[in-house]
Parts: C-alpha cells; sequence; structure tokens
C-alpha cells in the first residue's frame, strides 16, 4: 500500500521518540510554518476518536503489513483530515471530550479544505514508523533524550507502564523486542520502581531507534538537549530539512518558548509549552539522587553509550 504525495512540500510528517523526549514542543513549534496542520496523537488508547476511527488497545501498538489491513483506512483518513464527527460522538466519556470534538472539527475541515501538510506528533506511534513512513510517504523526525533526564521526567509524573502490553504484541515481540522477552516478562510481573521501569522502557526503545538511525539515513534524528541548548540554529536546521518555511513568526515562537527567563516546568495558568530550554537539559541531576542516577547509568550502560558520552552524565 503507498500513499505518495506528488512534492516535498506535501509529504506527510511524522515527530515521534519516547514520551517526555520534547516531542509536544517540536510539534508545536513545526505547526507555526505555513500551512501545516497539526494532528495530536492518533496512536494513543486515549485519542480523540473524530481524529482518528481505529481502536489502539496498547500503548505503543506496532503495524506492520501483516496488520495493516485493519488499521490504513483509518489512518488513510486521518492523514486526509477527514473529521468523523459521529465516531467521536459515540466515543466521548464526557463533556470535555464532546467540547474537543466540536472545536476541532472546524479546524480540520480548513486544513482538509485548503490542502494542509499533515504533520502527526505521536511518540505512541513509535514501533510503527518504518510503516507509516513507507506507507504514507512520511518525512520522519525522532527526538532522542538523556536516559536521566527521560526517567526524572517518569518520576517527578509518578508514571508507570502496562509492560504487558508489549508481550500482547507477538509481530512486536518478533520483529524487535524478542531479546528483552525475559527482561519484559518480569517487569510485567513484578512491581518494579519507576527507576527500574524507565530503564527498561528507554533500553527497549532506544534499542529499536539505534537500528532506526542505521536504516533510515533519510530521517532526521535530534537530541532534545542539542535542541534545548542551541533552539534558534537548531530549529532553522530541522525546518530546512523538512522542507518547511522558518517564518518571523516561527523565530519569534522559538525564542518564546526556551527563554530562559521562562520556567523549568508548567504551573497552572501558564502556557505549558514554554519552557526555560537550557535548564531542562541538566534539571535531572536535581530531581534524581546520585544513588539513582549511578542506578540508570549502569542499567543503560548497553545501549546509552550509543547516545550519550560519559562528560554528559
Amino acid at each position: 500500500m503507498s500513499y505518495a504525495t506528488d512534492s516535498l512540500q506535501r509529504r506527510p510528517i511524522l515527530v515521534t521518540g519516547a514520551h517526555r523526549t520534547g516531542t509536544t514542543w517540536v510539534g508545536q513549534m513545526l505547526a507555526t510554518s505555513p500551512n501545516i496542520g497539526y494532528i495530536y496523537e492518533p496512536f494513543s488508547p486515549n485519542h480523540n476518536h473524530g481524529i482518528c476511527g481505529a481502536t489502539f488497545r496498547h500503548w505503543f501498538t506496532y503495524i506492520t503489513d501483516e496488520n495493516a489491513p485493519y488499521y490504513y483506512p483509518y489512518l488513510k483518513r486521518t492523514i486526509g483530515f477527514s473529521y468523523n464527527l459521529w465516531e467521536g460522538v459515540k466515543a466521548a466519556k464526557n463533556f470535555k471530550d464532546l467540547y474537543h470534538l466540536f472545536a476541532d472539527y472546524p479546524t480540520y475541515r480548513k486544513h482538509r479544505l485548503t490542502g494542509s501538510r499533515p504533520m502527526f506528533k505521536d511518540p505512541i506511534a513509535f514501533f510503527s514508523a518504518e510503516w507509516l513512513a513507507s506507507t504514507f510517504d512520511m518525512d520522519v523526525v525522532v527526538l532522542i533524550r538523556h536516559p536521566a533526564a527521560f526517567i526524572a521526567s517518569l518520576k517527578r509524573l509518578k508514571q508507570s507502564h502496562p509492560f504487558s502490553h508489549f508481550l500482547e504484541q507477538p509481530l512486536l515481540m518478533r520483529d524487535h523486542l524478542g531479546a528483552f522477552e525475559a527482561e519484559i516478562k518480569e517487569n510485567s510481573e513484578n512491581q518494579y520502581d519507576v527507576i527500574d521501569q524507565g530503564i527498561l522502557l528507554w533500553r527497549l526503545i532506544y534499542y529499536v531507534l539505534m537500528k532506526y538511525r542505521e536504516k533510515r539515513t533519510d530521517w532526521t534524528f535530534v537530541r532534545h538537549e542539542d535542541l534545548a541548548l542551541d533552539p534558534v540554529r537548531r530549529y532553522q536546521n530541522l525546518f530546512n530539512a523538512l522542507n518547511l518555511e522558518f517564518t518571523s513568526d516561527s523565530l519569534s515562537a522559538v525564542r518564546q518558548h526556551s527563554a530562559a527567563s521562562n520556567p523549568v516546568d508548567s504551573h497552572h495558568g501558564e502556557d505549558v509549552f514554554k519552557r526555560n530550554s537550557p535548564a531542562t537539559t541538566r534539571i535531572w541531576k536535581e530531581r534524581l539522587t546520585q544513588v539513582e542516577i549511578n542506578r540508570i547509568r549502569e542499567g543503560v550502560k548497553d545501549i546509552g553509550a550509543h547516545f550519550y558520552s560519559d562528560e554528559e552524565w
């Protein structure tokens, strides 16, 4: 199956990587370029069914040609900004869901009528990135983040992960995660703390990311730290790589959303995407104890050295 577009300017974009790596920040900044249609996390089990009518039962659903016939028609409609208001209404759980449905509908209709360039912002689509790229002729941006920063963010949010969702996907285990089956099973059966969970989750994702980086030389791989420390220049490079116009509005947005005067974390009432971006690269040293940092460094050492040097610890 193919859904190839007729120009570089119309190729859909996928922004992915592990969650808590800055995919929302990057997606929001790319969306400041003219004619970009932002599509928020269609792969999430909690996604808006108006955006995508497919049911995703697992976190990090893996799509390949073998199970694609179910997902393909839904995702094709999503990329075409075909908003299914009725499906969204049927799946809505509360008034808040209905509010978002009726707020989003005119936006998607406008994108469809004006021929906007679709952009998926979705870390949960990470394991399906190759299928998405080849099926829909997508430009792919993959975010990379230091393991300690990733795990510190999970710790702050007290975010756990259901590792059984990997075991329940035999195609994913066969194609990518088979070498980790015993570890995944152990974590699915025991209540490990967020540090140990984060170590395994980072290793699983970055093991596959290493394969992507080796095979997919046409993709763009960006370290969150590099983007945060030099946002204007790095974003200009990213926009150029994606054939996007870096407008004065884009420049202003990047500066406003990465300024040192911004908070490191959002608080109630603040713009959740505005951060002191240089500070985000080192805040993990305050949020983790030295014992935890040592655990993480030792736990990810087989894969971590491919992305971060000793000096970056």
